[in-house]
């Protein structure tokens, strides 16, 4: 049955909003006169449709942390004995976005017509991506929809903790860094010329790096611009091309032999892979269609395209483990657990267990770097500036020389 929201007059003259559920805009305004309402305004609660056509948001309802808050919700309810339907009425009650509460109806309006939860969440691909589906979709199979829930929750929560104590790690280098450059920018392009104006005239030689700073400075205010548009067209084209799939692969397998940023890159993948992998297999998805869903979610092009690879193996009658073990762009710890688990008859398990030490192995050598890169960025920006202070200092301490 579809949804409607609708703004209608009470007795008293204020005005009222909400959502109800009607075969029609004029079923729907019916009922909110049989409620003492007078109808001002009823509308149809539009279907996102596909993401990038006709979609009615220009950006998600459910942040990632929201879609975990609101997943552990559900699940409690429904854990708790009560149909989806209530749930989701009861979710759609006690949200104060409308925004979200238009999408509960939406989902509610889908399973009151006849529809599975997951085929309902189908209708808002951009909310609920194709894993998450999947998993509620077994959980419905199964009829243990709510421990499937809880399990999805723990997931994205899991997922949540670890992207957020990467970007922490990596959050206070970036703002060093960002505030040494314009530091930087503003003692070369302002400063020095200011200061180094006063020795100009003099007909004496001025220090070899007095005149490198002022070499420095002219560039930058003559050609700093120029500079500046040219970056911003190189990551232009750079955004272009990574639209190529074949370039996107070839720069993300490159990207994971960058000292650093590979291993952080191979590691947090790697543990996506697993962690989406065990929840999937547990939920008792078919293994093939766990690896399919598994593999859309790396972000990097290149995994992924050995991912589906092992997938093809896999089809064709080779243990996961081994399928694995074949790619190295994958940790050899995943290969090794999952072949634990395929022997031991325990793959969900193992798996968890290998994206549990995946992601540790992430957050401590992310915070690793972390701590070794603040006092280098600080030790740098402090011999920069020290070098520019002394290009304006030499002149000084040579002219004092000159008068005594």
């Amino acid at each position: 049955m579809p949804a409607f929201k609708y703004e209608a007059l009470n007795a008293a003259g204020r005005s009222s909003t909400g959502l109800l559920e009607a075969d029609s805009a004029r079923a729907a305004r019916a009922q909110l006169r049989a409620q003492a309402l007078v109808p001002l305004s009823v509308q149809p609660v539009e279907q996102q449709g596909q993401e990038g056509h006709g979609s009615r948001w220009s950006r998600r309802v459910l942040s990632a942390t929201a879609l975990s808050v609101w997943t552990r919700q559900l699940a409690g309810l429904v854990g708790s004995g009560l149909p989806i339907e209530r749930a989701l009425t009861a979710l759609a009650d006690e949200s104060e976005d409308q925004r979200i509460a238009e999408l509960l109806a939406q989902l509610k309006a889908e399973v009151n017509g006849g529809a599975t939860f997951a085929r309902a969440l189908a209708t808002a691909p951009r909310e609920f991506d194709e894993v998450y589906r999947a998993v509620v979709a077994a959980g419905e199979q199964s009829g243990a929809l709510g421990l499937v829930l809880e399990r999805l929750a723990d997931d994205l929560e899991e997922r949540q903790n670890l992207r957020a104590k990467l970007i922490g790690a990596m959050a206070y280098p970036a703002i060093v860094s960002l505030i040494a450059v314009v530091i930087v920018i503003f003692l070369v392009t302002y400063v020095v010329p200011q200061i180094a104006t006063v020795f100009t005239g003099s007909k004496r030689a001025l220090p070899f790096l007095t005149v490198a700073m002022l070499a420095i400075s002219d560039f930058a205010r003559q050609w700093g611009w120029a500079v500046l548009a040219a970056l911003v067209a190189g990551f232009s084209g750079l955004s272009w091309m990574l639209r190529n799939q074949a370039f996107r692969e070839r720069f993300d397998a490159a990207m994971l032999g960058v000292p650093l940023i590979g291993r952080l890159a191979r590691g947090y993948n790697a543990a996506r892979f697993a962690s989406t992998l065990a929840m999937l297999a547990g939920a008792g998805v078919p293994i093939l269609k766990a690896l399919q869903a598994a593999a859309e979610t790396l972000g990097n092009r290149a995994m992924r395209a050995d991912a589906l690879d092992a997938l093809v193996q896999v089809r064709e009658g080779a243990p996961l483990g081994s399928a694995l073990a074949g790619k190295k762009r994958f940790p050899g710890i995943l290969a090794m657990f999952a072949r634990l688990g395929e022997q031991t008859g325990s793959l969900p398990q193992m798996l968890e267990r290998a994206a549990r030490q995946l992601g540790t192995e992430v957050q401590r050598r992310a915070m690793a770097a972390a701590t070794i890169l603040e006092p280098l960025l600080i030790v740098a920006m402090g011999a920069i500036v020290m070098l520019i202070v002394l290009a304006v200092l030499l002149p000084i301490i040579q002219l004092n020389t000159w008068v005594k």
